[in-house]
């Protein structure tokens, strides 16, 4: 078995590699490679569909539960605040610069490392699957939500993005509605007592104002925000129509599915919900892999930010090397310290929870 600290330098080396080869969400084909190499270097049989490519412990015992870990390949695109090549892996003051080392580049090599470590160990309480997914930056069709069909049930996840591996206990869903206000079309000159803009002032307060019951001890209410309104064409016809746009996060007492419903029965208007899948997150406090986290000194939180757990329906956990505070930023980077720091919590972590 290889030593952690061979772990540590080969899943570095992965992430410079990465970091060097484009991978937009739908265009991951060559970081796909890069990954399938990982698994061949290290003698690992392995699965793959379209980008997605996922292994099993070497010890697999269909008997068992089986733990996921999880992590992405593909990146947005960089932002024009761009001072360095972001396809360039640029090392220096402690740093690896480059366009997803933070998000989700140091998660995935590292989870990449912690899977190998374990990949040959015997009586572990659960079998583990590794999936190295794609298009998660854009809620894809073809990334792991299409995966899991293949996966046996799976009790518990590990998802990888960056957390300066504290413990990401819950994590918000989303849901976006189109929201269509009708009304009758006329002359601005002529009486008109059914103008779906004075309608809509009904609706916005209602988004504005209405409280859902239930509060998550972690992440708090329901969230709801009317984010673009369009009605009207010329300054002297009254619309048939306005339409809305409001972004929903949703906690973990609360489906997609329920939210929809408590919004359509309150409100005169025609929802059209953009999707549906990207519920909210959990894991219990009190689960064997929080636990082993916190005995570690690990804190635990409630995440905002929108994740692979969404398409989830195990329990599960978000936990990762980098700060989520970089994603997405301008001369993107990770501590190399980060990556070593977080290889070696995954691996106690796992440890406290896989080993009697």
């Amino acid at each position: 078995m290889k030593t952690i600290a061979t772990l540590t330098s080969e899943a570095i080396s992965l992430l410079k590699k990465l970091i060097e080869t484009p991978s937009f969400s739908s265009e991951e084909d060559k970081t796909a490679l890069l990954i399938e190499s990982w698994f061949h270097e290290n003698n690992i049989a392995f699965e793959r569909e379209n980008n997605n490519i996922w292994a099993y412990n070497y010890h697999f015992d269909a008997s068992k539960p089986t733990l996921l870990l999880n992590s992405h390949h593909d990146t947005v695109k960089p932002n024009q605040g761009y001072t360095l090549d972001p396809f360039t892996a640029i090392e220096a003051d402690g740093k690896l610069f480059g366009l997803g080392s933070n998000d989700a580049g140091g998660c995935l090599v590292s989870l990449l490392a912690t899977f190998t470590y374990f990949y040959h160990q015997e009586k572990l309480s659960h079998n583990i699957v590794m999936v190295a997914s794609a298009e998660e930056e854009s809620n894809g069709t073809k990334g792991l939500n299409s995966v899991l069909k293949h996966l046996p049930k799976l009790d518990c996840a590990i998802v990888g993005e960056p957390t300066e591996m504290h413990l990401a206990i819950a994590e918000k869903g989303l849901l976006v509605l189109d929201v269509i206000v009708s009304g009758t079309a006329g002359h601005a000159a002529h009486p008109n007592n059914d103008n779906p803009i004075y309608h809509t002032l009904e609706v916005v307060e209602w988004f504005k104002s209405y409280d859902f019951e239930r509060i998550s001890e972690v992440l708090g209410p329901v969230k709801m925000t009317v984010t673009q309104i369009n009605a009207g064409k010329q300054h002297n016809v009254v619309p048939s129509e306005c339409h809305l746009v409001v972004d929903i996060r949703v906690n973990d007492k609360y489906s997609n599915q329920e939210i929809l419903n408590i919004i359509t029965e309150n409100i005169n208007a025609t929802v059209h919900p953009r999707s549906m899948h990207l519920n909210a997150s959990s894991i219990d406090k009190h689960h064997g892999l929080v636990q082993a986290g916190i005995k570690l000194g690990r804190n635990t939180y409630g995440s905002p930010t929108l994740s692979d757990q969404s398409v989830l329906s195990c329990q599960s956990l978000k936990l990762g090397p980098g700060n989520s505070l970089r994603s997405h930023t301008a001369d993107e980077f990770i501590y190399t310290n980060e990556i070593e720091e977080g290889i070696l919590l995954y691996i106690k972590i796992l440890n406290g929870f896989l080993l009697p």
